[in-house]
Order: structure tokens, then C-alpha cells, then sequence
């Protein structure tokens, strides 16, 4: 679906919500602040005959409405607290990280630091609002976070959050699967990898125990085993929380469990919109002039389909390339045996601490190449402008592709 911006601003939209007396949370109008007031940031600050003083921006009142309160009267401890804190970040920047010796009898903000507090609350709010979004939106049961104490960035604006592939018109991601193993207590000898000539994937701990390149065969919705089937993981979905946040050099979002994760566990899923190989090279010249690296040819049993994940996808469209990765790439098949279309799973090729930030080959040495994204071996026609890697790891090749 596509989305057309509305082209009132906020204020417009408020102004006119409490002149009609009419309610919408969206855009923060509600039974409980209609007629009343709720401090929703502070804007600025001065001194005025010893009293200290707040510019108060109200929640679900236009800016216009922005009225000077003394702190006596704020009930807010918390806006307080991030508002000092916003102020001494931004001159801490200014004075570049020098040592910094904060006056304590300030009259008045200079316009560029109130300017800066302001942009900072809006910011705070829109990423408060996006992770609302994506946690109401995800399928599994573990959170998604996010965090940017770096700049000013805030939610990617064409970006819409899915959990499964997006088939462009004319594709078909599901080939009408009617059977499944008969096993009441996975595996047996009849288990849905036998059936198609792989053993299962993972061990008694449901760990993956196969190298990669071999595909997965995880038992269907026609299976007579249960949920708790040790042969179903990766259709579970991510078990566990994550961060998406803000990278301090230059690589714009990534993304970091808040969680220990063993080795060779299952982490998320890559999804997108799943488009024609045609379509990937048209849209991979546009995206090369941007910057951006997010097709990812299904190049299994053919190179037919590729998985777009530039305005589609679930947390991993913030993943980050890495020369030396800890996730690493397997086709996954479960309801669709469409060779074609295989589901890709991202597992651990390692322990990964709780806080360390999780990056996957973009080349994929070992399973399947991103070659819509490479240049090598590729027709002069097809040539692709390479994209400098910022990875920082030892064994860094320089480029992305």
C-alpha cells in the first residue's frame, strides 16, 4: 500500500481537534487533555526577579499555546531532568568535549540551546512513538527498543514494519502446501527434512547443528506435531529483545541485542518486499546512488526473485554489514517449498554478549551471495557503484559489495 502524507501540520490538525471538540490519540487528543493541560516538554528558561521560569509546551496544544510557567508550579521531574540534561549536552558539543563549567545563575538560554532542547524533546517523542509502533506490530513475543543518544535523527519516515515477505503483484510466496510429517515426537523417519532428502537442522537444544548452504525443512502448519515441536524455530519468530539504535560512526541505525545469544541460535528473520530480479536491477541503480544496500537476491535454486528490504521489513533492514559478522545466513523452508523462494533465517556464528551490536556478511561467503549487490563478475551494464565498508573490523575488505 502506498501512504500519502498528510499536508496539515500538527498544530493545524489540534487547533481544529479542540475547536470541534473532537478526540484523536494519534495525534495526542484525548478525553484526559481536551480541556485540560499536561506539561509534554519544556522549551526554555530564564530568570525574572529571582524566579525561575519554563516555556511549558502542553500535550496536545499547538506550540502557540506555549505558556511561561515558574518551576515551582511543575509537577515533572523527569522533563526536568532531560531538559538539563539536553542543555549540558549541547554545550559539552559546543566546547567539543573540553571541560565544561556550568553557571548555575543562567538568566536566559541562548536561542540556539533552547532550539536545540526543542528538537531534542520532538525527537525523544517520535522515537517513543515508532518503538510503540513496531512492538504493536511485531509477532513475537520479545521487545523492541529503540535508542539514538548521537543526534538528532528521528524515525525513518518511509520505512512500515512486517513480519512475513510483501509478494509484489503477480508473485505467489505461498504454493499451497497440503501435507505435512505424521510424527507425534519430532524427529522420526518420516520428519519433514527426511522427507526431502536433509537432516533436521538442530539439535536437542535447538541449537543449528548444519553448515551453512545446507537449507532448513522446519515442520508446517499440516504437521500433526505440536507448537512445541523441537523442528519449529525460525517460524517462532525472534526470542529475543532488541535494540535498534543510532551508530556513532557513520553508519546510520544498527541494531543490538539486549540479551545473551548462544552460539549457533536462531536471531531473526530477513524479510521485504519479494520482487522479480528485473525489478532488483532497476531498483538497485537508485539505490546506489543513495547509499543504500538492502536487495538480497533469493539466488538458491535460481536467481529468479530478490527480497527488497528498503521500505518493508522487520529489524533486520537495521542490521549493518560486518567483514566479520556474528550472524550468518540459511534458507529456510516451512509452509512454501518453492525453491525459489526460500525464507532466510540469520543465526549466531558465535556468543554474542547482551549490548554488542549484531552485523551479517553482505556478500555471504559460505551460503548465498547478495549479488545484487556486487560488482564482481557482473556484465559492464550491471556494474555497481561500490559502497566504502565502515565495518572497523581487522580483516575489513573496503567496500560493501
Amino acid at each position: 500500500a502506498w501512504y500519502v502524507p498528510c499536508l496539515a501540520s500538527l498544530e493545524t490538525l489540534q487547533e481544529l481537534c479542540r475547536k470541534e471538540n473532537l478526540r484523536c490519540k494519534s495525534i495526542g487528543i484525548t478525553n484526559r487533555n481536551l480541556k485540560s493541560y499536561e506539561v509534554e516538554y519544556l522549551c526554555d528558561y530564564k530568570v525574572e526577579e529571582g524566579t525561575e521560569y519554563y516555556l511549558v509546551k502542553w500535550k496536545g496544544w499547538p506550540e502557540s499555546s506555549n505558556t511561561w510557567e515558574p518551576q515551582k508550579n511543575l509537577k515533572c521531574p523527569l522533563l526536568l531532568q532531560n531538559f538539563l540534561s539536553d542543555k549540558n549536552e549541547y554545550l559539552s558539543r559546543v566546547r567539543e568535549g573540553k571541560a565544561l563549567k556550568v553557571r548555575n545563575h543562567v538568566k536566559a538560554l541562548k536561542p540556539a540551546v533552547a532550539d536545540y532542547i526543542v528538537k531534542k524533546a520532538k525527537q525523544r517523542i517520535a522515537l517513543q512513538r515508532w518503538k510503540e509502533e513496531l512492538n504493536r506490530k511485531k509477532n513475537h513475543k520479545a521487545m523492541i527498543l529503540v535508542e539514538n543518544t548521537v543526534d538528532l535523527e528521528g524515525p525513518p519516515l518511509d520505512f512500515y514494519y512486517i513480519n512475513e515477505y510483501k509478494p509484489a503483484p503477480g508473485i505467489n510466496v505461498i504454493n499451497g502446501i497440503t501435507t505435512g510429517c505424521e510424527c507425534t515426537d519430532c524427529p522420526a523417519e518420516k520428519c519433514c527434512p527426511k522427507e526431502a532428502g536433509f537432516i533436521l537442522a538442530y539439535n536437542k537444544r535447538k541449537k543449528l547443528k548444519i553448515q551453512p548452504g545446507l537449507p532448513i525443512y522446519e515442520c508446517n502448519s499440516f504437521c500433526r506435531c505440536g507448537p512445541d515441536c523441537p523442528n519449529r524455530i525460525v517460524q517462532k519468530g525472534t526470542p529475543y529483545s532488541l535494540c535498534i539504535f543510532r551508530t556513532n560512526n557513520g553508519r546510520g541505525w544498527g541494531v543490538k541485542t539486549l540479551q545473551k545469544i548462544k552460539t549457533n541460535s536462531f536471531v531473526m528473520e530477513y524479510v521485504g518486499e519479494v520482487i522479480t530480479s528485473e525489478e532488483a536491477e532497476r531498483r538497485g541503480q537508485l539505490y546506489d546512488n543513495q547509499g543504500n544496500t538492502y536487495l538480497f537476491d533469493l539466488d538458491y535454486d535460481s536467481d529468479e526473485f530478490t527480497v527488497d528490504a528498503a521500505r518493508y521489513g522487520n529489524v533486520s533492514h537495521f542490521v549493518n554489514h560486518s567483514c566479520d559478522p556474528n550472524l550468518q545466513v540459511f534458507n529456510v523452508f516451512i509452509d512454501n517449498l518453492d525453491l525459489r523462494l526460500p525464507r532466510i533465517a540469520l543465526f549466531s556464528t558465535r556468543t554474542i554478549k547482551a549490548g554488542e551490536e549484531l552485523t551479517f556478511d553482505y556478500q555471504m561467503k559460505g551460503s548465498i551471495d547478495l549479488t545484487s549487490d556486487s560488482a564482481d563478475g557482473l556484465s559492464p551494464s550491471r556494474k555497481r557503484i561500490r559502497t566504502v565498508c565502515k565495518c572497523g573490523a581487522v580483516c575489513c575488505r573496503g567496500y560493501l559489495n
